[in-house]
């Protein structure tokens, strides 16, 4: 009974890399449409949302019966109680992904509509912080983990920069407004998926070291350099 448990454990932890593996490609496709203004790689984004959407059921059946016949307790347990929420986040990057997807293609009738400098800046970070944070789920790293929570702020102040960039376009070009309400959804959706692989960092913590950061940002510090048992 224990060795199937761990299997299943295993499996569940292998499904999540896949839906992970999975998104990161979605929001690495949308930005490369994004910054190469392709329409046919945008649908393709928009395709890959049912495989999502069909991953997350998948996974959230597994951590169901696992929950229901096997009774977890502590690190099992906080690692499934993680992996549903990632799961769960996995999904909405997703999500993000097809919206970004959807901005490209709308963008397609203004091609004089230049990208407001601070979006390439949000693209580099926002995916790098996507990376970082799958690869401290697969490996559990809680450190890595940390440093992807630390660079939330900055993505957030980039946002807030190209609002008030594309407000200084408007007021000098009014016929612009369309183009530049896309640039807003766009970079909107890349803060969010940076909020999303915030929220992952926190699981990491929350399973590896039985941490709960989640809006307390003063706890946020150097985590422990023990491993979880128990």
């Amino acid at each position: 009974m224990e060795r199937r448990f761990e299997h299943e454990l295993e499996s569940l932890k292998t499904s999540l890399v896949k839906m992970g593996s999975v998104a990161e490609d979605a929001i690495c496709s949308a930005i490369r449409s994004l910054l190469s203004k392709d329409h046919a790689l945008a649908q393709k984004v928009i395709d890959t949302d049912d495989r999502i959407n069909s991953l997350e059921i998948e996974i959230d059946n597994a951590i169901l019966d696992l929950l229901a016949l096997q009774q977890p307790v502590a690190s099992d347990l906080r690692f499934i109680l993680a992996s549903q929420k990632i799961n769960n986040d996995l999904e909405r990057i997703g999500d993000h992904a097809v919206n970004i997807a959807e901005s490209v293609q709308s963008l397609e009738q203004f091609p004089d509509v230049q990208p407001v400098e601070e979006i390439p800046r949000m693209v580099e970070i926002t995916r790098t912080m996507l990376k970082e944070v799958l690869d401290s789920f697969i490996h559990p790293d809680p450190h890595a983990a940390l440093s992807v929570l630390k660079r939330d702020d900055e993505i957030d102040e980039l946002n807030r920069g190209v609002t008030r960039k594309v407000i200084e376009l408007v007021r000098k070009d009014p016929q612009a407004i369309e183009g530049a309400l896309a640039q807003v959804r766009i970079s909107r959706n890349l803060e969010r998926v940076a909020d999303l692989a915030t929220n992952i960092a926190e699981e990491v913590l929350f399973y590896t070291q039985a941490r709960v950061v989640k809006h307390r940002a003063e706890e946020r510090g150097e985590p422990s350099r023990e491993k979880p048992n128990g």
